[in-house]
């Protein structure tokens, strides 16, 4: 058996930072798809959908399998994965610090004198 070892993440956000590659993928989470197909939606060339299909390929986001002269192309999802992994961290740091603010604003209002006629803001 042949190890796999995880693509690099600058190439995993480089795919992912095309729109037309993006489609390609959310295509293929519906099943596999042939080079053709994956263009079909698209204004462009065979020649065209194909490069977006190697650097895909190249991220390790897809595999693609010849069957005769037909070539299917499979969503790979482990490397979204990890991109969502590394993501993750900056998700949590961000809600830490949104969770901060939200506490610091909280305790502003409740410190605040209430207006003249009664109201709380």
């Amino acid at each position: 058996m042949v190890e796999r070892h995880a693509p690099p993440l600058d190439a995993v956000f480089h795919a992912l930072g095309d729109a037309t590659r993006r489609r390609m993928l959310r295509e293929l989470a519906e099943g596999e798809r042939t080079v053709s197909q994956l263009a079909a939606p698209f204004p462009i060339s065979l020649a065209a959908a194909s490069k977006h299909i190697k650097a895909l390929e190249g991220a390790g986001l897809i595999r693609r399998e010849v069957r005769g002269r037909t070539h299917l192309c499979r969503l790979e999802p482990a490397p979204l994965s990890h991109a969502h992994e590394w993501l993750g961290f900056y998700e949590r740091f961000w809600t830490g610090r949104l969770d901060a603010l939200e506490r610091l604003l909280r305790e502003e209002d409740a410190a605040a004198p209430p207006t003249k006629d009664g109201d709380d803001r």
